[in-house]
């Protein structure tokens, strides 16, 4: 059954400008993670499309959304990334909660509430985490959009150098077909080399 976030927690939070904020691309072998950050200045829209968490939505039902999100003067939005590099240096948890803080640091306003979905909250943010936030609040729901199309496109246009690893079909997920790949074709630099796949080829391989 599918979740459908509203504005009862951005409401209750008794604050002008609340931020929402979710990350997507935690789990793949390569690329960035990508976090979005969403205000919406107003509670109430007549021409809403579906927005709820974005692992729900269909691909088309995500850019419908990402599009109405992006292009509405009543809604503050950014997106912010760490690179796999960086993932590799601080680790993928720290490194979400990163992307977040530069994603709603990037939005431009004095934020007065965060709502972070998850179970951490970045230092020097003031408000709370929300367990399965992007299925309660629409605000954090919209930035999950955000951060899933953006990051789904920062792989489809490497995919168009790296035809090989298929990153346009998998998002740099550990498919078997992608791991094949990868013991093919080696790793580059935009692949997570502490990741536990990663990491064993390069051991086995001695490549880097």
């Amino acid at each position: 059954m599918r979740s459908v976030p509203d504005f009862s927690i951005e409401k209750k939070c008794g604050k002008k400008i609340v931020a929402g904020a979710d990350e997507a691309g935690r789990g793949p072998l390569c690329g960035p993670v990508v976090a979005g950050a969403v205000v919406f200045k107003k509670y109430d829209f007549d021409d809403m499309p579906l927005i709820c968490d974005s692992k729900q939505m269909s691909e088309k039902q995500r850019n419908i959304a990402y599009d109405w999100i992006t292009n509405n003067s009543d809604i503050i939005w950014s997106v912010a990334q760490c690179s796999a590099a960086e993932i590799d240096d601080m680790n993928i948890l720290q490194a979400s909660l990163t992307a977040m803080t530069r994603a709603i640091d990037a939005l431009g306003v004095d934020v007065e509430y965060c709502l972070i979905d998850g179970n951490k909250m970045p230092k020097g943010l003031q408000g709370e985490s929300v367990v399965k936030g992007d299925a309660k609040s629409l605000s954090i729901a919209a930035a999950s959009i955000l951060a899933k199309v953006t990051r789904d496109r920062i792989m489809k246009d490497l995919a168009q150098k790296y035809p090989q690893y298929d990153w346009d079909k998998n998002a740099g997920y550990p498919t078997q077909q992608h791991l094949q790949a990868i013991d093919k074709y080696g790793i580059n630099e935009h692949y997570r080399k502490t990741y536990r796949p990663v990491k064993e080829r390069i051991n086995k391989n001695g490549n880097s």
